[in-house]
């Protein structure tokens, strides 16, 4: 199964990674202005999001993304991934090295990072709007968690549609399948990684962006005072400039 994605523009080729409450629409306010900077952008729904369809099988986000650089002929890329993809991110960085010029990882999540009690009581909170119907109050809770001050009420809107749209399609499914969790090593990872954190993010996320130096061989972290766990829907312009000038030292365009 090919993920549902988009490509544009021409240059050295930036895949962008969505969070786990986005889908690829998240980008829409980068776009342009990457494809102008002389990128060719690929971004993609991961399986259950957009317009991706549920799993039917055991999977790996990984292994999927990889695919579909394959189908697209695409030989190296760097990685841009918010929160989850940012975790998919860093497994495909370590697992085909030589596929993965850069990384860009905002807010990400880590393989094998042990869930703070803060983050597993939002896990409980959400699964008990599901179970009980309330998808509207488990959206609600995303936005709200997600999403840090500076975010405009469009944004939160375009979280709210995209979360609930992920939450409907995925209990559409008449199976649940979980994620193959496949071993691997951090060390192996030789791009060059901008570690993006948000000072009203939860506390996960700022320590993983803060120890990513110490686990990977080029590695620097940037904490945005006034992001939450979202920053490129929160402040997008920022953003951008910020994947600009690290991307410009770190994947030579023409």
């Amino acid at each position: 199964m090919t993920l549902s994605h988009d490509v544009a523009g021409d240059g050295p080729v930036l895949v962008l990674l969505h969070s786990g409450v986005c889908d690829r629409q998240m980008w829409d306010a980068q776009w342009v202005t990457l494809i102008d900077a002389g990128y060719r952008l690929v971004r993609c729904d991961l399986r259950g999001f957009g317009g991706t369809p549920v799993p039917d099988r055991p999977h790996n986000d990984a292994e999927d993304v990889l695919a579909l650089l394959d189908s697209l002929g695409i030989a190296q890329a760097a990685l841009v991934g918010s929160s989850y993809g940012g975790r998919v991110a860093l497994e495909v960085a370590a697992r085909w090295p030589d596929r993965v010029s850069a990384l860009a990882l905002l807010c990400s999540a880590l393989p094998g990072h042990e869930p703070s009690a803060e983050l597993r009581a939002l896990g409980e909170r959400e699964e008990g709007l599901i179970e009980a119907g309330d998808l509207a109050g488990a959206t609600e809770l995303m936005v709200e968690t997600w999403l840090g001050p500076d975010a405009s009420e469009t944004a939160r809107e375009a979280v709210r549609q995209m979360q609930r749209h992920a939450f409907e399609l995925q209990m559409s499914a008449a199976e649940e399948f979980e994620p193959i969790e496949a071993e691997i090593d951090l060390r192996a990872i030789q791009a060059p990684c901008l570690a993006v954190s948000g000072a009203h993010d939860l506390v996960d996320f700022r320590q993983i962006a803060a120890r990513l130096p110490d686990l990977l061989a080029k590695a620097d972290h940037v904490e945005l005072p006034w992001a939450g766990h979202l920053p490129s829907l929160e402040r997008p312009s920022v953003v951008t400039d910020l994947l600009l000038g690290f991307l410009k030292n770190s994947v030579s365009v023409g």
